[in-house]
């Protein structure tokens, strides 16, 4: 093996050798698996709970320079030690439980969300050969672990018995629930073009060799990378959609009777599920860690990096949006032209095939690779248009319609007004 064989694979050589270790130390059986999969858990929870602390001082930075501040600057160089000093102040705060509440529900609620948040980590791909479990139902179980904060943030407001906790968990069955739906009819066309919903073989899809073409879906089905990318910020809560913890309107949300290493645990959650949405979005619409000449692990940290990035940009720049327009936004345009997209799709794909066996046997039009994703970008590009342009002309009747408002109200007060002078 070469050198660069084995700095391409460290990863996968170095949980072979350890694997292989605890088997010779064990024996293989029941026992040695145990402890390969109970170290490569803790392992991720380790390498989690270190990107929640750089994630939370690159944002803070960011977000700064964004906000024209200096952000972090006195724990440590640059302000480096910052979640350090956040997690000891954490650690020593006190914690406080509301007389009320119902203890057990309130207590299990941060460690729900935290553990919801791990454990989507268990089918990721992070390098060729190195992941958890490869599930061939990956995506479902993706989108079915990403819904059980749900739960939890609901066992937050119900346990805290508070009512500004309780509207927030409110919030949460209108907002993540219905930002689930755009966000699993997003992820269909990435199924439909892979023929799989094992997130490896996407990944597989996505390259050259294997099956695949090498075109990401992002430049296949843009339109749904984009609705797939907003409902995964709607879904972790995040600006502008951060209406569960809306500080100006309902006093923090559901966490707000939490304090110390609990309100931690809700931080960690809400990065961790960002992270999460991050490495989906890089693994079904970017190819995952394909790409040339750098180290399959390096590309996964540049891609989640950019998108990241994206999400705090996003935050530093857009206002919160109210609560009716967030869900208009969702069940007025994200949901019918998905709709519409994935229709559109399995039309597409089914008329022009790219497999020229599967052409032959179902029938179609039999066209090269490259052809079938022209066209289904340039009829995602126009479903995205005429959504846009039907959204534009929306807007103007009603800017219209108050204008009119405007004026006859205007109008009125000043009869009343001459008819008062009169008099």
């Amino acid at each position: 093996m070469t050198v660069f064989e084995v700095i391409n694979n460290i990863l996968k050589i170095a949980g072979d050798a350890f694997a292989g270790l605890i088997t010779s130390i064990l024996g293989a059986g029941g026992l040695a698996d145990f402890v390969v999969m109970l170290v490569a858990a803790l392992i991720i929870c380790a390498l989690c709970a270190v990107a929640f602390m750089g994630l939370t001082y690159a944002e803070r930075k960011i977000v700064a320079r964004i906000q024209d501040r200096i952000g972090p600057n006195q724990a440590g160089p640059y302000g480096v030690l910052q979640p350090i000093a956040d997690g000891i102040k954490m650690f020593t705060k006190e914690d406080t439980t509301p007389a009320e509440a119902d203890r057990w529900v309130y207590n299990l609620a941060p460690l729900v969300i935290a553990v919801f948040a791990l454990l989507t980590y268990a089918v990721i791909p992070f390098a060729p050969g190195v992941v958890g479990t490869n599930l061939n139902i990956g995506v479902f179980y993706v989108i079915a672990v990403g819904s059980g904060s749900t739960v939890a943030i609901l066992m937050a407001g119900w346990g805290s018995n508070n009512k500004y906790s309780l509207l927030g968990a409110f919030r949460t069955v209108a907002q993540l629930v219905g930002y689930e739906v755009p966000m699993l009819l997003n992820v269909l066309p990435v199924v439909m073009l892979s023929g799989s919903m094992s997130l490896v073989d996407i990944i597989e899809r996505q390259t050259l060799g294997n099956g695949g073409n090498g075109i990401p879906f992002i430049l296949v089905v843009p339109l749904s990378a984009l609705i797939f990318l907003i409902s995964g910020i709607a879904e972790t809560g995040r600006s502008p959609f951060d209406l569960l913890e809306a500080e100006s309107e309902i006093v923090a949300g559901f966490h707000v009777e939490y304090s110390g290493m609990k309100f931690a645990l809700f931080f960690l959650g809400e990065y961790v599920n960002a992270l999460a949405v991050s490495i989906m979005f890089t693994v079904l619409f970017m190819g995952g860690y394909a790409g040339p000449i750098l180290p399959p692990y390096v590309w996964l940290l540049l891609k989640v990096a950019a998108v990241f990035t994206i999400l705090m940009w996003l935050r530093g720049t857009l206002p919160r949006v109210r609560v009716d327009q967030l869900m208009s936004f969702n069940w007025k345009f994200l949901v019918p032209m998905s709709i519409v997209n994935v229709i559109l799709i399995m039309i597409i794909g089914k008329v022009f095939v790219a497999d020229p066996v599967t052409a032959q046997v179902n029938g179609g039009i039999a066209v090269p690779p490259l052809v079938q994703a022209m066209i289904l970008f340039t009829s995602n590009v126009i479903v995205l248009l005429i959504g846009l342009l039907m959204v534009s002309r929306q807007a103007r009747q009603l800017r219209l319609t108050e204008a009119e408002d405007l004026d006859r109200r205007a109008a009125h007060n000043k009869a009343a007004a001459a008819k008062v002078v009169a008099q």
